[in-house]
């Protein structure tokens, strides 16, 4: 069963940041001594607030420690949190005597004003257009990877997909996924077929959807190769992708010649009559 923890990251040990794959120690709530979390935590930083979703475990090594499944950012609520957050370098242009300096100057407002009205900025010392600028755009950098971590786990993508998937696609993560799941099949090493079609689902894509047909046939090809097979009977193959897909006879031809006439197979010729080459 798992379970669901607040946590404020006090340090990252470790970070791996081709997979996002993070050994951090927060303070948890009901906790006296730090806690230490780990799993998949793309581009958070010291002082950062979580909702964390995960089970505790006990490493031989290591001792008692926090795994997390699913993770999600959330504003600090006080003004220590919030100059904690903002020094720890997660935005560009603001280290921890700056976010002191913020902080003392707006109190818990600060966050509110860097999304809304940075200009406001100007009236600290030591803040000049360029700073301003550099801040900006780390601050949207920032908000990009939130909206698209929170949008994927939002339709069932773990953390460790999320990652690859914004390092795949970036600040357009969230337009491919809504347009074309199946895309990750391809795409993203890892995600095959029947994760992309769990997140179809919770996309509500139909299941007679011309793209979720296809891109079942070409799953299906792609095991029966697996499986040895050179060629394979034509009508048994959409008897298979109907079995597998859920769709009737008809969908499954009108997927298949798609596939065909844009090229994504190619029928080379039969070795015995009523089978293809595939």
């Amino acid at each position: 069963m798992l379970t669901e923890i607040g946590a404020q990251i006090e340090r990252i040990t470790y970070c791996n940041e081709e997979n996002g794959y993070t050994i951090a120690r927060a303070r948890v709530k009901g906790r006296h001594d730090l806690v230490t979390i780990v799993g998949t935590l793309f581009s958070v930083s010291a002082g950062e607030v979580l909702k964390l979703e995960g089970q505790w475990d006990n490493h031989p090594k290591f001792g008692e420690q926090f795994r997390v499944v699913s993770y999600q950012s959330v504003v600090p609520a006080t003004a220590k949190g919030i100059e904690k957050y903002l020094g720890s370098g997660l935005v560009k242009g603001i280290g921890p005597i700056m976010a002191k300096r913020l902080v003392s100057k707006f109190g818990s407002e600060i966050l509110q004003i860097i999304e809304t009205n940075i200009q406001k900025l100007h009236e600290v010392e030591g803040i000049g257009s360029k700073r301003i600028e550099m801040i900006r755009t780390a601050w949207d950098a920032q908000k990009e990877i939130r909206e698209v971590m929170l949008f994927l786990q939002g339709h069932g993508v773990t953390p460790a997909y999320g990652a690859k998937i914004f390092k795949q696609y970036g600040k357009e993560s969230i337009k491919v996924v809504r347009d074309n799941p199946y895309r990750l099949a391809t795409d993203i090493f890892g995600i095959g077929f029947i994760t992309a079609d769990k997140i179809a689902e919770k996309l509500d894509i139909p299941k007679e959807s011309l793209m979720r047909v296809e891109a079942g046939i070409l799953y299906v090809l792609h095991q029966l190769s697996e499986e040895g097979h050179v060629c394979y009977p034509y009508e048994p193959l959409l008897e298979e992708c109907g079995k597998v897909l859920g769709v009737g006879k008809d969908t499954v031809i009108s997927a298949f010649e798609k596939i065909v006439s844009d090229k994504r197979i190619i029928i080379e010729g039969c070795s015995r009559a009523g089978e293809l080459e595939i």
